[in-house]
């Protein structure tokens, strides 16, 4: 197969990968729609080949029609075995997976010869992970893929870092393919077609939903409410008095469905003096701050929420366990785990006053360990660390690595 070129590098992505290369895994990386998993599976390819000359390589596409024949476990097996090499390692790359009718059977038998290599990608979280996990239990390895991070952005765009780069950024969030099209209205018509595909043929369609103006009130409301406290009961009750009946059942399956499509995190909220999670009261960020302006706009008195949302993801994208944290009275806006390592981040937009840079450092100073606190604001504070929290400005803090 020919790779397109050129492809810009992600080496994060390629680090963590590489180690499990040849290994007897299924290799599946996940995410939203046009995050950039192909290129990735493309970059992989490349590498692949630059480590083993003989590398037989197999790729399908499920969004290309030449694969449209491909559509269960069978012909998928049929397919990839008449591609298939004896003397040599087979590389085999499936884009778009969760559109083969139980793919997973198949997965299952190519993995029994030691000379396949499964590579795989989907854009939904549910296939990928409870379906994988019942049939092939302890036999893949996943990572999830995200929008361009800053630094991403940055390069794939030749930006230099700069508050108008960040603001780009924010405004306009990192799909890959924005490189292509001005970063004007135009790149909002590209991000509006983008949206449309996720929640119709990945929500909508997959899950067969009935009631799709609802869905859309209820991305509304979440893109209104980034990063303040969900709660279904409080949405239905709302709903109610506005002569709408939901179900709070209803409106939680309907949360589910978008976080399994990747248009939203879903972060759990936890208690660090009970060390439990919340039954209730998660908080949801999207995935791309693009999508979330295309569909409520792009407003200056939403800063601060934007600049919560591009932190949870900055420290997702670096590998992190995120959940919002509850210490006795105060909130934490992130407790991050990675390694058995904690890190505390708080996000401010300003720390003008004293008030609030008491509260916001002093929600760190409450928790009695030794663990990294950060404070991010987008400006009006002066030192670098204030009684032992450190501060940093939000582009210093997506430029670092942690």
């Amino acid at each position: 197969m020919l790779v397109p070129s050129p492809i810009f590098s992600r080496d994060v992505y390629i680090d963590r990968i590489k180690p499990f290369i040849r290994k007897g895994l299924i290799k599946v990386l996940s995410g939203q729609r046009r995050v950039g998993k192909s290129y990735l599976l493309f970059q992989l390819i490349e590498f692949i080949r630059s480590q083993d000359s003989q590398a037989n390589i197999i790729y399908i596409n499920k969004e290309d029609l030449q694969f449209d024949a491909i559509t269960d476990a069978s012909s998928l097996n049929q397919y990839i075995l008449s591609k298939s090499k004896k003397e040599t390692v087979n590389y085999i790359f499936i884009d778009e997976i969760q559109d083969i009718d139980e793919f997973e059977k198949a997965l299952r038998s190519l993995l029994l010869d030691q000379n396949n290599d499964l590579y795989i990608t989907g854009s939904n979280a549910n296939l990928l992970s409870g379906e994988l996990a019942t049939y092939l239990s302890g036999r893949y390895v996943e990572f999830k893929v995200y929008s361009l991070a800053y630094t991403e952005f940055l390069h794939f765009h030749r930006l230099e870092d700069s508050d108008s780069s960040i603001e780009s950024y924010i405004k306009y969030g990192g799909l890959p393919y924005l490189i292509h099209l001005p970063l004007t209205d135009l790149a909002f018509e590209y991000i509006t077609s983008i949206y449309n595909t996720i929640v119709y043929r990945d929500v909508v369609s997959r899950y067969s939903l009935r009631n799709s103006p609802f869905l859309e009130k209820l991305l509304r409301f979440l893109a209104d409410n980034i990063g303040s406290l969900f709660s279904a009961k409080r949405i239905s009750d709302f709903l109610k008095s506005q002569r709408t009946n939901i179900p709070p059942n209803q409106i939680q399956q309907y949360c589910a469905h978008l976080a399994n499509a990747f248009i939203v995190h879903a972060i759990d909220r936890y208690d660090l003096v009970g060390r439990r999670i919340f039954e209730i009261g998660n908080k949801f960020y999207f995935e791309n701050t693009g999508i979330r302006n295309v569909i409520t706009g792009y407003k200056i008195q939403d800063r601060g929420k934007l600049l919560e949302n591009i932190v949870c993801n900055h420290l997702l994208y670096r590998g992190y366990d995120v959940k919002v944290g509850a210490f006795h009275a105060q909130e934490i806006d992130f407790v991050c785990e990675r390694t058995n390592e904690q890190l505390y981040v708080q996000v401010a937009l300003r720390l003008d006053d004293q008030p609030t840079i008491d509260r916001e450092f002093g929600n760190l100073l409450s928790i009695p360990d030794n663990y990294p606190k950060i404070v991010v604001s987008e400006g009006g504070f002066e030192g670098n660390t204030y009684q032992g929290v450190r501060h940093m400005s939000i582009r210093e803090f997506l430029n670092s690595i942690f």
